[in-house]
């Protein structure tokens, strides 16, 4: 049966590490029962645990906590061990000794054609390595391999294995070398070059219309580098909205061109100017006459005192020469009218 020693972070942090020479790593066993239930007894029922955090000495030694075990609680209670071979089990224990080396990695795989890898990120770049001194010793660095596969077109991030080499860039095999860490995470972003349209997200309203705008951007696009799983979805960046209700005699608007994170600006302008101005556009004052009452009170008499208003409209030259008085209804709620006497309204054309 193999041994599973438990307490061995205990151990490392005395200083201390076990070694596969001289420590016995199986054990024969002989148990006692019926019949009928050693022939159901299978060795993958059975666990040997031997603990190592009593030990505080180096050196080959004999441990006393030798622990029987199964996995199934009817054996426990009609099992037993009546012996075992061998009787005594030693372990071999040494001063654990440490270095830090740098991790470097290894890219295998190619980027797609109009594609740029971007700069390597590996964390942590360094780490500890501990074991036995001789072959500590002979670590000279880490090392990780990232398989970009064939024509990457997307940052590719892997949790990699670590090998450790000698200072003649040797694999090292079979050491019994512990680290801090099990994997390095290594990362590659892989950057696409686009030209982006800029643009703005125009707000529509009655009498203010795309239609009836000139306008255009300065510049009208940029060059920008970054990953590709940020860029291959974008083909324009919005500067900010624009109300065009709210355009008046100024035509010249500047903004500053947002770009998307962990991207790069390769056009060197970092503001754009909104060029805009309506084709025809009118104002003018119309006065209202027609007013009618929404929900009205029924327990109250409501006289309207304002018989006109002056409103204010723009829309084309065309449209708005040909509204007059009649063409506009001042509609009044009185929904929220409460209690107040003479309340002030807020008509809505």
């Amino acid at each position: 049966m193999p041994i599973t020693y438990t307490g061995e972070t205990v151990l490392t942090e005395r200083g201390f590490m076990l070694l596969d020479e001289d420590t016995v790593s199986t054990v024969d066993l002989e148990m006692e029962g019926t019949a009928f239930d050693l022939a159901l007894l299978d060795k993958d029922y059975i666990r040997v645990t031997v603990d190592l955090s009593n030990v505080s000495r180096t050196g080959v030694q004999t441990v006393t906590s030798v622990i029987y075990g199964y996995t199934e609680e009817y054996f426990r209670q009609n099992i037993t061990v009546s012996d075992r071979t061998p009787s005594v089990i030693t372990i071999n224990v040494a001063e654990l000794y440490h270095k830090t080396v740098d991790v470097r990695c290894e890219i295998s795989g190619n980027v797609a054609e109009g594609y740029s890898a971007g700069e390597l990120q590996v964390s942590p770049t360094e780490i500890e390595v501990r074991g036995d001194q001789e072959d500590v010793d002979a670590v000279s660095y880490a090392k990780v391999t990232l398989d970009l596969g064939e024509d990457a077109t997307s940052t590719v991030t892997g949790e990699l294995p670590i090998q450790f080499y000698d200072a003649n860039d040797q694999l090292l095999e079979n050491t019994s070398l512990q680290t801090t860490e099990e994997t390095i995470q290594v990362t590659l972003p892989v950057y696409v070059t686009r030209e982006l349209q800029l643009t703005m997200n125009f707000v529509e309203s009655a009498g203010a219309r795309m239609y009836n705008v000139d306008w255009g951007i300065e510049p009208s696009t940029i060059l920008v580098s970054g990953p590709a799983d940020v860029l291959n979805s974008m083909d324009s960046i919005v500067l900010d909205d624009f109300n065009l209700a709210e355009l008046g005699s100024t035509t010249n608007y500047s903004y500053a061109i947002p770009i998307p994170e962990g991207c790069e600006n390769l056009s060197g302008v970092t503001r754009a100017t909104l060029r805009i101005s309506f084709k025809d556009m009118q104002r003018t004052t119309v006065t209202a006459t027609n007013f009618i009452l929404e929900n009205a009170p029924e327990d109250r008499t409501v006289d309207l005192l304002t018989e006109q208003l002056a409103v204010s409209i723009f829309g084309t030259s065309g449209d708005v020469g040909a509204i007059t008085s009649d063409n506009i209804l001042v509609t009044v709620d009185l929904a929220d009218f409460g209690s107040a006497v003479a309340p002030t309204l807020s008509p809505r054309r």
